[in-house]
């Protein structure tokens, strides 16, 4: 039987990240730019870079990154034969075990590779999917990773039982270790339907309790708001800078992988609730955005969104870009939004604020660390929750207090008087309780 490097796993749905040891971890990081285009080298290094930090949250070691120039992608290998020769001699020379490439491959593609380097080769949707994997807490976000893994894998099946093909035992025996492969492969693929139908079925559940916790909300009135950006720019910082919360804060990518919900009283009295929501990436694999539709549309039928940029960061704007397209994708472009430079105390660069505040309306300057400039976020929120409400004046039969009752808990109320058998009552309302009061209104 010939040596390899690493045995690809064969459990279906299982990615094979999780399989590898410590000195297994050093990887060589490729990525892709046209040459001919202004700008593209430098956006790969930032890619790169990114993809680096990914790798340090999964555990990953980077020996090398290696920006490579393309005229254009080989079907069977992605990048040509002196490129690929070039990074299988600085795999030996730096006895790195892995390849992670930041665009997305093909099966195909995959397994040419892995025959050729004889490493692992993985690209940038399979590292993602190895570190939601690995941060997951909930029952639904393992769900979630675990549905995004079975769709990756699926169509990579073929790859998982390449071990097989490589026992040398001749003649009648070769071509029947070859049928025990095909014939795995089939199994597989049926093990990983079903799976796949199963997380569904559970994931639909859960959906249900979602849909009936969020009507219950919406029956209390209470404005709520979502936090939304990309990974790592301080999103649960400004819950717990808000809230004192508690959440988990780490210098990683996706640390936050779970929603979570905090009540929150602003400084007019009016209680609210804060949102804290998974991050955003450049590239998201088109797979976790379908497996986290059901997170991410909860969080973003909030009544507000707070969309949080970290200025110090020299790919901002990019950043704040990959937010919105995903937004765009989730059909959420349309919900009011406060946009919310964070780090502002880091940032080197006054241009970049100015220009962020240019380019997007309602801006907002803070540092969540530092608890600086929380004190205009909270006005932005308060001005922006009273667009969402009318002010109206009412006189209200006290035989009618059940609707009394309806828009004190819902409403804020500026003024109460009394009058005979009535109420009067100057209050700010949502919308949706406009039609109930229109018989009242002074």
């Amino acid at each position: 039987m010939e040596t390899e490097i690493a045995k690809p796993d064969a459990k279906p749905g299982h990615g094979r990240l999780q399989d590898l040891s410590p000195r297994q971890k050093r990887a060589i990081l490729v990525g892709t730019y046209h040459s001919h285009l202004k700008g593209e080298k430098e956006q790969c290094d930032e890619q790169l870079d990114e993809l680096e930090n990914l790798g340090i949250t999964f555990g990953l070691t980077t020996a090398l990154k290696l920006p490579s120039p393309l005229r254009e992608i080989q079907s069977g290998t992605f990048l040509g034969t002196g490129k690929i020769e070039e990074i299988k001699n600085l795999a030996i020379e730096h006895q790195c075990d892995v390849i992670v490439f930041d665009d997305e491959i093909s099966p195909q593609q995959q397994r040419n590779l892995e025959k050729i380097l004889e490493r692992f080769v993985i690209d940038r949707t399979e590292l993602i999917l190895g570190v939601f994997a690995q941060r997951a807490q909930t029952k639904e976000a393992r769900l979630q990773i675990e549905l995004a893994s079975c769709r990756y894998q699926m169509p990579r099946l073929r790859r998982l039982w390449t071990h097989l093909s490589r026992q040398r035992s001749g003649g009648a025996g070769g071509a029947a270790v070859r049928g025990e492969g095909e014939k795995q492969i089939e199994i597989d693929k049926r093990i990983l339907k079903k799976q796949l139908d199963k997380l569904q079925r559970e994931l639909e559940e859960i959906k249900k309790h979602r849909r009936t916790q969020r009507r219950a909300r919406e029956r209390t009135g209470i404005p709520t708001f979502a936090i939304i950006g990309y990974t790592n720019v301080g999103k649960s910082t400004l819950l717990n800078a808000l809230t004192d919360a508690d959440v988990l804060v780490e210098d990683k990518l996706f640390a936050t992988l779970d929603t979570t919900t905090r009540k929150f009283t602003l400084p007019n009295k009016q209680n609210i609730l804060l949102i804290d929501t998974v991050g955003f990436i450049r590239k998201i694999p088109h797979q976790l955005v379908a497996a986290f539709k059901g997170t991410l549309e909860e969080a973003l039928a909030a009544d507000i969104l707070l969309h949080l940029i970290d200025v110090s960061s020299p790919s901002a704007e990019v950043q704040a870009l990959a937010t919105h397209a995903v937004l765009k994708e989730l059909n959420a472009t349309s919900r009011p939004m406060i946009t919310v430079l964070n780090k502002t105390d880091l940032c080197p660069n006054r241009l970049m604020i100015d220009r962020m505040r240019f380019k997007f309306p309602k801006t907002v300057e803070i540092s969540a660390l530092g608890k600086i400039g929380l004190d205009r976020l909270l006005e932005s929120m308060i001005r922006e929750i009273s667009l969402l409400r009318t002010i109206v004046h009412l006189r209200v039969p006290q035989s009618h207090y059940a609707l009394v009752s309806e828009v004190l808990r819902e409403g804020r109320v500026l003024s109460c008087e009394y009058e005979e058998n009535d109420i009067l009552l100057e209050v700010e309302i949502p919308q949706h309780l406009e039609r109930k009061v229109i018989h009242f209104l002074i």
